[in-house]
Parts: C-alpha cells; sequence; structure tokens
C-alpha cells in the first residue's frame, strides 16, 4: 500500500498550485495531507519489524497476486503521469480526477482483504482508508458529471 500511496501524492503535486479549479485544490490538497500521514504511518510499522521501506519491484504478494510494482490496481501509466504534467486548466484537473477515482478503486481492492487481518492497528487503518476513499470518489463522480464534464 506504501508504493500505491506515493502515486497519489506525487498526482497531487502535479496539480497542487495550478489553475485546475478550486475543488480538484481542495481534493488534492486534502488527499496529499492524509496519504503523506497514512504512509508515514506505514513505514514506520515497516521500520518496527525491520522491514524495508524502499520501493518493491514486486507488489501484492501478501493477497496471494504478486505483481510487478507498475502493475498494481489502479496505478496510473507513465504516459498518463507525464500527459497530467502537460495539460492545463479544467483539462488537467478533469485528468487528475479520473487517474485519482481509478488509484482509489484499486486501492479498495486491497483495502477490503486487508479488512480481514487480525493485526487490529492495521485493519483500523484500512478501515477508515476505505471510508475516506469510498467518500472521496464521491466527490469525484460528482465533479466529473458537473464541474469537470
Amino acid at each position: 500500500m506504501s508504493f500505491h500511496h506515493g502515486q497519489a501524492l506525487v498526482l497531487c503535486q502535479r496539480v497542487l498550485g495550478r489553475d485546475t479549479g478550486g475543488p480538484v485544490q481542495a481534493a488534492a490538497a486534502e488527499i496529499l495531507q492524509n496519504q503523506a500521514y497514512e504512509l508515514g504511518v506505514m513505514h514506520a510499522w515497516l521500520q518496527s519489524v525491520g522491514a524495508s521501506t524502499a520501493p518493491p519491484e514486486e507488489v501484492m504478494g501478501w493477497m496471494g497476486m504478486p505483481l510487478p510494482a507498475d502493475e498494481m490496481p489502479g496505478l496510473a501509466s507513465q504516459e498518463e503521469m507525464d500527459e497530467l504534467a502537460t495539460l492545463d486548466g479544467r483539462a488537467r484537473g478533469r485528468l487528475f480526477l479520473e487517474l485519482m477515482r481509478a488509484h482509489h478503486v484499486g486501492a479498495l481492492h486491497m483495502l477490503e482483504s486487508i479488512a480481514d487481518t487480525s493485526t487490529e492497528r492495521v485493519a483500523s487503518l484500512a478501515s477508515r482508508m476505505a471510508t475516506a476513499q469510498t467518500f472521496e470518489i464521491g466527490v469525484f463522480d460528482e465533479l466529473l458529471a458537473t464541474s469537470y464534464a
């Protein structure tokens, strides 16, 4: 999950301070704050058990679905990341919303698997993350159907 969160931070950094409209700026700022905190928590947990916090080459092995890191569900491709960096205005805002929506949908799959863990603090964080990201998907859908249609 920490690898996944890392890309969310980059997505936010690609729109913050740009003319993408207030709703995208607010969403990106909130996501950046929340996911940076969550990433710090996950890294602290990994360090406490002597595990590496370096970006992995393989992900989701803990789910019985080992994949190369760049195939993790919800990750934007390099082409999409490059496009996000080159667009302006509402077009950049719309692409951010689309990419972040897909990013959150991909995360929900992993969060559902984590919810079954016997480690209470991990299950609790996963539950909070799933609630927040489900809410944000709804906001993204509304924005994509109205202001960013």
